[in-house]
C-alpha cells in the first residue's frame, strides 16, 4: 500500500531493465511510450499475479510523467493493488530510475493501469477471491 514517504517507491519491485539508445527521442531521452509499455508489462505481471490467470489490459486510468528517464538508466519499476472489482483489478504503479546504476533514485512516473480477468474462452470471467 502506498505511504506518505516521498523518496521510497510503493509496491513490490516487478521488473527492471536498462534504458537503450535505441529507445530516445530526438531530445536524447528515452520515448514516453517506452516508458508507458513497461509500465503496463509491470502492471499485467502483478494483475496475473493476483487473479491467477490471464488479464488483459483495458485502461490506464492516470499517468504522469515526473522527469525524463536517460541512456543508461535501470528503470525500476514497483506495483501494487488499488482495487479488485468483480472482474477487473486496478494496479498502481510508480517507475523510478537509478541515474548511471548507482544508488541516487528517482521518481519519473506514476500512473493507475486497469486489467480485466481472462477466461479460457478469451472473455472477461469473474475474479476469485
Amino acid at each position: 500500500m502506498p505511504t506518505d514517504a516521498k523518496n521510497e517507491p510503493h509496491g513490490s519491485l516487478t521488473i527492471r531493465t536498462l534504458a537503450m539508445p535505441a529507445d530516445t527521442n530526438p531530445a536524447g531521452d528515452i520515448f514516453g511510450g517506452w516508458v508507458m509499455s513497461q509500465l503496463d508489462i509491470a502492471g499485467s505481471i502483478a494483475a496475473v499475479e493476483k487473479v491467477k490467470g490471464r488479464v488483459a489490459t483495458v485502461a490506464v486510468e492516470a499517468m504522469t510523467f515526473i522527469a525524463p528517464v536517460k541512456i543508461g538508466d535501470v528503470l525500476c519499476v514497483y506495483c501494487y493493488i488499488k482495487h479488485i472489482g468483480n472482474t477487473s483489478i486496478s494496479i498502481g504503479i510508480e517507475a523510478w530510475v537509478r541515474r548511471n546504476r548507482f544508488n541516487d533514485r528517482v521518481k519519473v512516473t506514476e500512473g493507475t493501469f486497469i486489467y480485466v480477468a481472462l477466461g479460457d474462452d478469451g472473455k472477461k470471467c469473474r475474479i476469485e477471491r
